[in-house]
C-alpha cells in the first residue's frame, strides 16, 4: 500500500464534498492548540463555517485569525498479512487546509455563505431569517494552502494483478 499525494482541485473538492464534518484547529494566546468538530461548506476554494457568536474559539480567532481545516473521509482498515501487525494500516482519504478566517457580517452575503454551507448537506433551497442571521457568526476562509493524500492506495502492481484476476473471473462467470 502506497501514499499518493493529489494535486488535481477537482479531485480535491471531491474529497471535501464527500465529509460531513471537518475540523477546525486554531493555536490560542498562550500557545495551545484548540480544535473544533465544525459544519462547512466549500466553493471557489473558500471554506464556510458557522458557529455560535461567542465562545473560546470566537476569542481565539480574534487574536489569531489563522486557522488549520482538516477532512477525511473513506476510513477502511487494510491488511497485507491478517497475523502481521505491522502490516495493517488505516486507509483513508485527507485533505489539510490552511488560511485566515474573517467574519462575514453584510446580511446577504451571510445568507449566501450559509446556502453553500448548507448545500453540502441537502438540496433544500432555505429561507434565513433576519434575527437568525444576525445571531449566527459566519466564517469565511480562503484557502492559502492545501494538500490532499491518499493513505493506503494499492501499488500499481497490485491493481494490474487485481484488474486481470477480476476480468478472469468475470469471463468464468459468463
Amino acid at each position: 500500500m502506497q501514499t499518493i499525494n493529489h494535486t488535481d482541485q477537482e479531485v480535491i473538492a471531491a474529497i471535501i464534498h464527500k465529509c460531513d464534518i471537518c475540523f477546525a484547529g486554531v493555536v490560542d494566546e498562550e500557545n495551545k492548540p484548540y480544535v473544533l468538530p465544525m459544519n462547512f461548506g466549500f466553493r471557489d476554494n473558500v471554506i464556510y463555517m458557522h458557529s455560535a457568536p461567542e465562545g473560546r474559539i470566537i476569542d481565539i480567532l480574534k487574536n489569531n485569525n489563522n486557522v488549520c481545516v482538516t477532512f477525511s473521509t473513506d476510513h477502511e482498515m487494510a491488511f497485507q498479512h491478517p497475523e502481521v501487525a505491522c502490516s495493517y494500516r488505516m486507509k483513508s482519504k485527507s485533505v489539510i487546509a490552511t488560511g485566515q478566517v474573517t467574519f462575514v457580517e453584510d446580511m446577504e452575503e451571510k445568507r449566501e455563505a450559509l446556502h453553500i454551507l448548507m448545500a453540502n448537506y441537502s438540496d433544500k433551497v432555505f429561507k434565513y431569517s433576519d434575527p437568525a442571521v444576525r445571531n449566527v457568526k459566519v466564517w469565511k476562509i480562503p484557502v492559502d494552502n492545501i494538500t490532499c493524500k491518499e493513505f493506503g492506495a494499492p501499488h500499481e502492481e497490485y491493481k494490474l494483478k487485481r484488474s486481470v484476476e477480476e476480468l478472469k473471473n468475470s469471463n468464468k462467470s459468463k
